[in-house]
């Protein structure tokens, strides 16, 4: 039987996730626009064009590449609402608000360092 790990539907081979446990992060929260996402979403649920202006100068497709990504996961959920037009809200999952922890230790050090560099 392979570890898996659960989070909603979605199902993570933990044999495929690296040895280390930072590598392990790193590779869920790299990339500089899911952490920015990660960010956003610890304020409650948001739509994607919410998102979009929140964030910033990101493209449509890679906001959308990077959700999709998060949602495989288990970071963010995606809810659609059958109305017309139709209506879709992102927010985190347990795991994905497990990082705010990890957000908030970059927030200080970021103020920390700009801090130094003030002084």
């Amino acid at each position: 039987m392979i570890p898996t790990i659960m989070e909603g539907t979605i199902m993570v081979d933990v044999n495929t996730l690296p040895a280390c446990p930072v590598e392990t992060t790193l590779t869920l929260i790299s990339d500089k626009w899911k952490i920015l996402i990660i960010r956003d979403l610890l304020d409650g649920t948001k739509r994607f064009s919410e998102l979009r202006r929140s964030i910033g100068h990101i493209s449509q497709k890679v906001l959308t590449a990077n959700l999709r990504q998060m949602e495989a996961d288990g970071l963010v959920h995606r809810e659609v609402y059958a109305e017309v037009p139709p209506r879709v809200e992102y927010s985190l999952t347990a795991t994905g608000q497990s990082l705010k922890t990890v957000i908030d230790a970059l927030w200080s050090w970021g103020e920390d360092y700009k801090a130094r560099l003030a002084a």
